[in-house]
């Protein structure tokens, strides 16, 4: 079955706009757990801005289900994954300006520089996947990067979903057979929901993991987490 990995963020967000330790960002990422998330997952950026390399230092030892952090690889994201050692480590190509990922990586532009990363992760038995858009070359070169896995960035799918699931769904469907034909895992992330989620998994059920973070917590608010996240499940069953 496709995992379901909760994404906290937004969560750290809420709880810095006040400077307090409301919500308890560890706690709640338990209470994921505890309601059945396979998963957690935090992108901790340079600024600060919500998750703080202090929330992962904290997470790493508590969490049960698997850990994913996800970050640009600049020097001070390499030292903190090499030090914490969570099962998966995503890259992803943002600047530290940017408010949330917005495209894949030019795997193929970036190939060296994405390999020499790849290698020192792999080195420290971490799990690697790339963020990449639904395009067949941007995998290939991401499977000659060494990657483990890609994570296709789905905001693309989500767009075009309400007006025709079929025509969303088709390029990621093409670039998924594509990672399974060459061997890697396969992940998915960015503005899936409760309304296009299980159309995307029985399109491309041998999915791996998705990772969900701005439309669950704000399901959250009106269903509450426990159910919220139980809903998502369904959507992968």
């Amino acid at each position: 079955m496709t995992k379901l990995s909760v994404n906290i963020n937004k969560v750290a967000t809420l709880r810095n706009a006040r400077g307090a330790n409301v919500p308890n960002v560890v706690q709640v990422a338990l209470d994921c757990e505890r309601f059945g998330a396979d998963g957690i997952t935090v992108h901790p950026r340079p600024d600060e801005r919500h998750i703080r390399r202090s929330d992962v230092y904290e997470l790493k030892p508590r969490l049960r289900t698997e850990f994913n952090i996800e970050g640009y690889p600049d020097e001070q994201f390499i030292d903190l994954l090499l030090k914490v050692k969570p099962k998966q480590v995503t890259l992803v190509p943002d600047s530290p300006t940017q408010l949330t990922s917005n495209s894949g990586w030019d795997t193929k532009k970036n190939l060296v520089f994405l390999t020499e990363v790849l290698d020192k992760f792999k080195e420290a038995g971490i799990r690697t996947s790339v963020f990449v858009a639904a395009d067949n070359e941007m995998v290939e070169y991401a499977a000659k990067a060494g990657a483990d896995r890609v994570e296709l960035y789905t905001e693309p799918y989500a767009v075009l979903f309400p007006k025709d699931p079929a025509a969303a769904v088709a390029p990621f469907v093409e670039a998924a057979t594509t990672a399974r034909k060459l061997g890697m895992g396969l992940n998915a992330g960015h503005d899936l929901s409760l309304e296009n989620l299980n159309y995307l998994y029985k399109a491309i059920p041998w999915l791996d993991e998705v990772s969900i973070g701005q439309a669950l917590i704000s399901d959250a608010l009106y269903l509450g987490l426990e159910k919220t996240i139980q809903e998502y499940k369904n959507c992968l069953r």
